[in-house]
């Protein structure tokens, strides 16, 4: 579980945060705050994982706010300006939400969050994509492969299929590069469900084909190579 707070002057835009939290499992949302003078004075005998933050307050900038924070405390600013993307990025930002803030989006970048904070722990085993209007939870060692489309991904497992919006480098943030490994422009493969090897494409356990890339084959061999330890 992700321990977080928000902070904007804006109560609108904290009932937006609140909302999508709250459909957010891994995610406990504990405090908001408009004040940012106050939200520091709870976080000095509060600790949490997550700070979601407004770049432009009355008392403090996010930015500067963003230099207080307790060492190992992650951030993502919510903001309507596009203007300081690169800045929040530059002083590690994990994220950029920009006003009015989709759900998919805080989705994506509250498990980037659960993957950079739980990193010391047991990883998570499973994610929740957006099919058409629901959420599906698949689980990450059940799926032999991704297949882009665009900006839409298909996770392939044995006996189902979902489609979701996303694009294959958000997917390759998500997925633990450990086992999953980009091995054409569209398709990043689960290391574990390779079943065979040929010169221009892999048999995977769900008795599918999926191409090889000349790009990517000296990456996958190397790879492959760590993984079951053959020289």
């Amino acid at each position: 579980m992700i321990h977080a707070i928000a902070i904007d002057d804006e109560p609108m835009a904290l009932e937006v945060v609140k909302a999508h939290a709250q459909k957010v499992s891994f995610l406990n949302l504990s405090q908001t705050f408009v004040s940012a003078v106050e939200a520091l004075a709870f976080l000095k005998n509060n600790p949490v994982d997550l700070v979601f933050l407004d770049i432009n307050m009355p008392d403090i900038t996010g930015v500067d706010f963003s230099q207080l924070l307790p060492p190992n405390t992650a951030f993502i600013f919510t903001t309507a300006y596009s203007q300081y993307a690169v800045d929040a990025f530059k002083i590690n930002a994990l994220d950029y939400l920009l006003k009015p803030i989709d759900f998919n989006r805080f989705v994506q970048a509250c498990q980037k969050a659960h993957q950079t904070i739980k990193k010391e722990e047991a990883p998570a085993d499973y994610l929740f994509v957006k099919d058409g209007y629901d959420w599906t939870k698949v689980s990450i060692a059940d799926v032999a492969y991704v297949e882009s489309d665009g900006n839409y991904l298909t996770f392939k497992e044995k006996n189902r299929k979902t489609l979701t919006r996303m694009t294959i480098i958000e997917a390759q943030e998500l997925l633990p590069k450990k086992h999953f490994l980009r091995v054409h422009k569209s398709f990043l493969v689960n290391l574990n469900h390779i079943q065979k090897i040929e010169r221009h494409q892999l048999s995977v356990s769900t008795n599918d084909l999926v191409p090889i890339g000349a790009n990517y084959k000296d990456d996958l061999m190397a790879a492959l190579r760590q993984l079951w330890n053959v020289k």
